[in-house]
């Protein structure tokens, strides 16, 4: 039987899998099973780096959810404080930042238009959660010191330092 602290760990990964696996796994192969190719340029084999960091980046703010929120990136189980640790410090939503590296990366692998399209709803459908939902809902939650985060800490494009309360 897992342990109390390991809770977070093991309902993150789930999340991980069933979540952003799909919107980057499953959807793009939906999309794209019947006419995918593998690249033959040398160029769109470049791709595999930014699909490579977006998926660093995904485990690494999943970690902080589990680890140092004591949640998971699921609202149904979310951290139980703001997490403003790790790459948190640099941009307030880089879960979702990472999300997108990795279907722009296939979308640009794959030379495919279907999957950029795809990217870019995406990244609309990102954007109205967080200003409608999350956003509004972390700051009735945690108050002044989320404010103060949303000041400092840009929303999608990173900070080229990182933050600290200290500021």
């Amino acid at each position: 039987m897992p342990s109390r602290s390991a809770g977070p760990i093991l309902k993150t990964l789930l999340f991980i899998i069933l979540v952003p696996g799909s919107v980057t796994l499953l959807i793009p192969y939906v999309l794209e099973a019947k006419e995918a190719h593998w690249p033959v340029a040398w160029v769109n084999w470049l791709a595999i780096v930014p699909c490579m960091l977006g998926g660093l980046i995904l485990l690494w703010c999943a970690w902080d959810f589990a680890v140092v929120g004591r949640g998971t990136p699921a609202p149904i189980d979310p951290p139980k404080c703001v997490v403003v640790s790790g790459l948190y410090r640099f941009v307030r939503n880089p879960m979702y930042v990472g999300v997108e590296l990795v279907v722009l990366g296939e979308a640009w692998l794959f030379s495919s238009p279907r999957l950029l399209g795809y990217a870019l709803l995406l990244g609309l459908g990102f954007h109205s959660l967080v200003v409608f939902y999350e956003e509004p809902t972390l700051r009735r939650k945690f108050g002044g010191p989320y404010q103060e985060y949303c000041r400092a800490v840009p929303r999608w494009i990173p900070r080229l330092t990182p933050w600290s309360r200290k500021e």
